[in-house]
């Protein structure tokens, strides 16, 4: 399969060469296909008089010495960055393609004596989380309800999707993996593989939340994250490389109140 550079590129070789039939088969075949230099005002409608232009330039005298892009061609590609909002310091920092700036942040910051730290299921996500607070005592928990989210994938009996929600609301992980012990399906067993390699991070929701000792879920980090996503992905916006360090760091001062406006 060609790539659209090279569909590109064949098609100026075909103008230069003066290969008419190649040319034309660049175009989509039908009489309501439209195509324009600059504006409606240099413009052809359908396959037909497509055709015809080509015809008449091809056999014409006249000839392109060379076709030249301007600028680019450029590649894009989507790069995700990594973002942590400390919640008591309403504070948060980012970082791009580079883990240990926002791991450095973070363990510079004065930090309570227990340091709770809410993920979902990415690797990625726990890989840096056990680089932080080394000398502080770490509570891991995983996201209320993502983990919630990942239980209804298995489907199944609705009553025990029931059960098993009420067992995990309690921290239950053992109890709620018997649930699934006949299943056979590939959604259970892999329910049951997440289970066990989260398990340390279940903890029993029903009282933290109760006695408020910690959020059971990401949304602060969440609602961080599209605080910043609306100055980095705004609509048609590109970034240079180079540029989005300044970029990440530009929105974190803003949001963190240290920009004046």
């Amino acid at each position: 399969m060609t790539t659209a550079l090279e569909q590109i590129n064949s098609f100026f070789n075909a103008i230069l060469t003066k290969e008419v039939v190649q040319i034309c088969q660049t175009y989509i075949p039908k009489e309501d296909t439209y195509v324009f230099v600059e504006g409606p005002r240099y413009s052809t409608i359908g396959q037909t008089n497509i055709a015809k232009g080509w015809y008449d330039f091809c056999n014409s005298a006249l000839k392109l010495e060379k076709i030249e892009w301007v600028e680019g061609p450029f590649t894009s590609a989507w790069l995700g960055y990594k973002a942590i909002s400390l919640h008591h310091h309403e504070t948060v920092g980012t970082s791009f393609q580079n883990n240990q700036v926002v791991i450095d942040w973070v363990n510079h910051q004065q930090l309570g004596s227990t340091v709770t730290c809410i993920g979902d299921g990415h690797d990625g996500i726990w890989n840096i989380i056990d680089q932080l607070a080394p000398d502080v005592q770490r509570r891991e928990v995983l996201d209320w309800f993502h983990l919630i989210e990942n239980l209804h994938k298995v489907g199944g009996s609705q009553k025990r999707l029931k059960q098993a929600q009420a067992l995990l609301w309690k921290g239950q992980v053992k109890a709620t993996k018997a649930l699934f012990a006949d299943c056979k399906g590939k959604q259970a067993q892999n329910f049951c593989r997440y289970l066990d390699k989260h398990c340390d991070r279940i903890i029993n929701y029903e009282y933290h939340q109760a006695e408020q000792i910690c959020s059971i879920g990401s949304g602060s980090v969440e609602s961080a994250v599209k605080q910043i996503d609306r100055r980095t992905k705004i609509s048609g916006a590109q970034w240079k490389r180079e540029n989005v360090p300044q970029v990440l760091a530009h929105r974190c001062a803003y949001l963190n109140g240290l920009l004046s406006v």
